[in-house]
């Protein structure tokens, strides 16, 4: 089941959703660590939400909208959690995978996103 869920990408985003719960709970309560949690809960946790809408989209054209607001917020995560990172606001083992799975969520995106485009035009 585990290997299953590696390949779901529904589940992948909940998983990175809770990850991003976790890292914001172990954030610094001073004030740039809570303005830095009140923005990554928002964004790391939008992109399951915003998938799970797409999949019940009304049209490819609301499809292809709703995967790229999930890509916006993933990107911007991707900035939170390097700020994290540079600052250092947590432990780099916390951000490090974080990062990387942040890359291969956008990646697939990226790619669903063209994938539904050029299916558009067919």
């Amino acid at each position: 089941m585990n290997e299953r869920r590696k390949f779901d990408l529904e589940e992948r985003l909940i998983d990175f959703a809770v990850n991003m719960i976790a890292i914001v709970e172990a954030l610094p309560a001073s004030k740039a660590g809570k303005h830095v949690a009140g923005q990554l809960i928002r964004s790391g946790t939008a992109p399951a939400p915003n998938y799970g809408e797409a999949q019940i989209a009304e049209s490819r054209r609301d499809f292809i909208h709703k995967l790229k607001i999930s890509l916006k917020e993933l990107r911007e995560s991707m900035i939170w959690l390097k700020i994290i990172e540079r600052k250092p606001m947590c432990e780099r083992e916390q951000t490090k995978p974080l990062i990387e799975e942040c890359n291969q969520l956008v990646a697939i995106f990226v790619k669903s996103i063209q994938t539904a485009r050029d299916n558009e035009d067919n």
